[in-house]
């Protein structure tokens, strides 16, 4: 009897360690991997620069094409702050980039294959970024309310 005790105490121990393990690697994936798909989006950005044209009118076209980069920061913060009233809207905005970018690169090109890996690189990491925030939430959630009080960080 005593020795199911011990076993059942370890057994526990490892399933808060692993929870715990997960719950860490929940709340840090879908940060970086935000940030790394507005980086991405960022880079698309630099092609204002160029020859012709005066400092002024390339730091001013440079602003304009860091808009979305700016709106999904704000959005990224938004999910930092609240996981899952962010992870819906990043999962939402990833669905809403995905499917723009699939009908205007579809009429340009004819092919769904040649559409549809650059769609993927675009728009699934926040569709991903979404549902991870969601799943850390849910996660978090249940540590606080089975009182395990471990911080994520």
């Amino acid at each position: 009897m005593l020795y199911l005790s011990q076993l059942s105490f370890s057994l526990l121990f490892y399933y808060q360690r692993i929870m715990n393990k997960l719950t860490k690697i929940t709340h840090w994936t879908p940060r970086i991997l935000c940030m790394l798909a507005i980086l991405l989006i960022s880079v698309f950005a630099l092609d204002a620069f160029g020859p012709g044209q005066t400092v002024w009118h390339q730091l001013l076209a440079f602003i304009i094409h860091m808009i979305p980069s700016f709106i999904l920061i704000i959005l990224l913060i938004v999910a930092w702050k609240w996981e899952k009233i962010g992870g819906i809207i990043l999962s939402i905005v990833g669905l809403v980039m995905g499917l723009f970018l699939i009908r205007t690169n579809y009429m340009h090109h004819g092919n769904f294959w040649n559409v549809f890996y650059p769609v993927m690189a675009l728009a699934f990491p926040f569709i991903l970024s979404g549902v991870l925030f969601i799943i850390s939430h849910y996660l978090k959630e249940k540590d606080l309310t089975e009182g395990n009080n471990i911080p994520a960080e």
